[in-house]
């Protein structure tokens, strides 16, 4: 007699992962079930969402770090369960952390001696280290007031209106005066002369940018210093410099050695730098230094000892992961100089057979210059039948995320594309973009020149949108477009049908 029983839903063993039950209903997104589920039912679920997600690797919009070696990813899982704040129980990590800051200082050419410890603190990425940095002008700026008598309630900085929108939280959230050069077409970054004409008594800080996120050129820091210490001289202010080196920070000193940017400049009081972008490290680590203790006031740094000893503390957040702390130290110690500098030359070279690729295709403006963070922004030269928009949707057909983005005031009408080139993105890939950039030219030229923009015209046309008075709702509007597409494939078809 042969036994047999009747698997129950709760007996999930025997089930495969896509015929259990848990595949079979929706997950509750706004609130959290009230039965577990197996570990590797829940697994495979989320890696099946996660799938929809674009492949780091050709995000060529990100600045972002998305690969490191193997030895540092286990480095980096062995060390995911410190909580870096624990200072006096990971003494060994505080004092990784304390190398990178030191080596970057040095890197950055701070006024040191051969035993004298740098000033600075790693955080979650440049932006927290912008607050941390802009914190500290602020209030050393009212001290200063405060002791001549003079009202400290309006602190304004002065940056380009290329800035990351980190500098527009700090300006917010802090309640300091956002004071912005303007740009203009075929100038995307600061002009230090017009910089220096904003900067009034109260102003905090002049912040300029070691690579634009916009088009990756490096700001003129030797010319704004320059300027700056001759109205300072005029007026009697001492109106210091601050540099947002998140992108380029790590470029300059192997790629442009010579050029002044850091604190071989006196004005240049305190900069930043993102470890996660060419400090090759993944998405999470960023670090500020300052040029002396004199440039951090004391009354910031808070001193805690409930974690077993006494500890300074300056961040916005408190507990935060080990793991990144020490992968930065790890990419220093094994790149080195030399590692650093093929890694950074590689990535240039890799932006000039992209951007020498796109000028032989005769379709594209190139906005980006050589000399700066290795990425190439580029415009279409004609944009009368299709767009900058239009070319980043279709590439991603092939895999591409390469962004399309229009310029901040004054030159907004300018759109532009940008592929940013980092460590992982090769040669080959390189020309292949350019071949499948070329397939997506050819095929929007193909299709019919911007129907959208053919039927606003001929919204215009009657009455501005208007039939017998009444405007046309977006739904009819949608209506027109997909009409005008099935219009187009079925006269393809029609005509392709004739010819054979």
């Amino acid at each position: 007699m042969v036994l047999s029983k009747t698997a129950s839903e709760s007996d999930v063993s025997i089930h495969s992962t896509f015929a259990s039950r848990y595949v079979r209903t929706s997950l509750p997104r706004f609130k959290m079930p009230e039965n577990s589920i197996p570990k590797e039912a829940a697994y495979q679920i989320i890696n099946d969402e996660l799938m929809l997600d674009g492949n780091p690797r050709l995000n060529l919009a990100s600045f972002v770090t998305t690969w490191m070696e193997p030895e540092c990813d286990k480095l980096i899982m062995d060390s995911i369960n410190k909580n870096y704040v624990d200072m006096d129980e990971y003494p060994v990590t505080t004092e990784l952390q304390n190398r990178c800051v030191n080596m970057i200082a040095h890197l950055f050419n701070a006024p040191l001696g051969d035993s004298e410890a740098a000033v600075g603190v790693g955080t979650v990425g440049s932006s927290e280290a912008i607050m941390l940095a802009g914190l500290a002008f602020k209030r050393k700026w009212q001290n200063m007031r405060r002791a001549q008598g003079k009202p400290c309630d309006k602190p304004n900085i002065v940056t380009g209106a290329n800035v990351q929108v980190c500098w527009e939280k700090f300006a917010r959230y802090f309640e300091v005066e956002l004071k912005e050069v303007k740009l203009r077409e075929g100038y995307y970054v600061m002009d230090p002369v017009k910089a220096v004409e904003l900067v009034d008594e109260n102003t905090i800080c002049v912040a300029a940018i070691l690579g634009s996120t916009l088009n990756g050129e490096f700001e003129d820091v030797k010319l704004l210093n320059d300027l700056l210490l001759e109205k300072n001289k005029q007026t009697g202010w001492n109106t210091p410099i601050h540099v947002d080196a998140a992108s380029g920070g790590f470029i300059a000193p192997f790629l442009y050695p010579e050029l002044e940017w850091d604190f071989r400049l006196p004005l240049v009081k305190s900069i930043n730098v993102s470890g996660h972008k060419y400090g090759l490290v993944y998405a999470g680590i960023g670090w500020v230094i300052w040029r002396s203790k004199e440039d951090l006031p004391e009354e910031l740094i808070f001193h805690i000892n409930y974690l077993g000893a006494d500890q300074p503390t300056f961040t916005l957040n408190f507990s935060k992961g080990s793991s990144q702390v020490i992968a930065q130290y790890y990419q220093l110690i094994r790149l080195g100089e030399e590692g650093y500098r093929n890694v950074m030359e590689n990535c240039h070279e890799n932006a000039m057979v992209l951007k020498e690729g796109l000028e032989k295709t005769g379709y594209f403006n190139i906005v980006s210059k050589d000399e700066g963070v290795p990425l190439v922004a580029f415009s279409l030269n004609d944009n009368s039948r299709h767009d900058e928009f239009e070319v980043s949707e279709m590439l991603r057909r092939f895999g591409w995320i390469v962004p399309a983005y229009t310029m901040p005031a004054d030159a907004q009408h300018v759109t532009v594309l940008r592929v940013v080139i980092r460590e992982d993105f090769s040669r080959t890939l390189a020309e292949r973009l350019v071949q499948d950039i070329k397939k997506v030219i050819h095929d929007l030229d193909a299709l019919p020149a911007k129907i959208k923009a053919k039927m606003s015209a001929d919204c215009t046309a009657q009455e501005n949108g208007r039939v017998n008075g009444v405007k046309k709702t977006a739904m009819e509007t949608q209506r027109e477009i997909t009409d005008a597409w099935k219009k187009f494939v079925l006269e393809s078809k029609t005509n392709k049908n004739k010819i054979c």
